[in-house]
């Protein structure tokens, strides 16, 4: 079968494909549909973003197609920035002010109210069958920047059992801890129990 992951990251590509491996699955993705022009992702949810990536990816190019979206969630903030992350700090926010607008409003909050989650909703659709699939991982937010690797709010959110932020990992640690992998890893897992096409018996 082949599928079409809406996004146009390569390294959700590959990371879809990796976890795809057992399957007879050819993945495709946007950047193999450039004329499909931008997807406007007005949702209030990360649900309904990705609701809206996986319709028009299906409606653009008739294949069944997995879409996803990531929000980060913080206790003290009332679930905020949640799914509007990118442009916490306004429409065309750089990456270090939204991390500096979370750190002034987080100003004075003890560590113990600064817990936080970053979250991935990762969606299938093929035009009869919709399922869903949540991936979290979860942290607090320090009070100062550690770490210059990464990028977005990965200099402040601290994940305690590895005792650092995402900023101070490497790439293959911050990797294994991926909401999204895991989002995705369930979504397959799900699918593979009520989607002829993901029986690994069937490769």
């Amino acid at each position: 079968m082949k599928l079409l992951l809406a996004t146009q990251n390569k390294h959700k590509v590959e990371e879809l494909t990796r976890l795809l491996e057992p399957y007879d699955m050819e993945v495709v993705s946007l950047l193999d549909y450039p004329d499909i022009g931008e997807i406007v992702e007005d949702g209030d949810t990360l649900e309904a973003n990705a609701l809206i990536k996986a319709h028009a990816g299906f409606q653009h190019c008739g294949l069944p197609t997995i879409a996803d979206d990531t929000g980060l969630a913080v206790d003290a903030l009332n679930g905020a920035p949640g799914v509007y992350a990118a442009r916490y700090a306004g429409k065309n926010a750089t990456y270090d002010q939204n991390v500096q607008k979370m750190l002034d409003e987080l100003h004075g909050v003890p560590e113990d109210l600064r817990q936080a989650k970053f979250q991935t909703v990762a969606v299938f659709f093929d035009g009869e069958m919709t399922v869903t699939a949540l991936g979290e991982v979860s942290g607090m937010i320090t009070t100062s920047r550690q770490g210059d690797s990464g990028f977005g709010y990965d200099p402040i959110f601290f994940h305690p059992e590895k005792q650092k932020t995402y900023a101070q990992m490497s790439m293959t640690e911050k990797n294994e801890l991926s909401h999204r992998k895991r989002a995705l890893a369930k979504l397959v897992n799900i699918l593979g129990n009520t989607h002829h096409a993901f029986n690994a018996e069937l490769k």
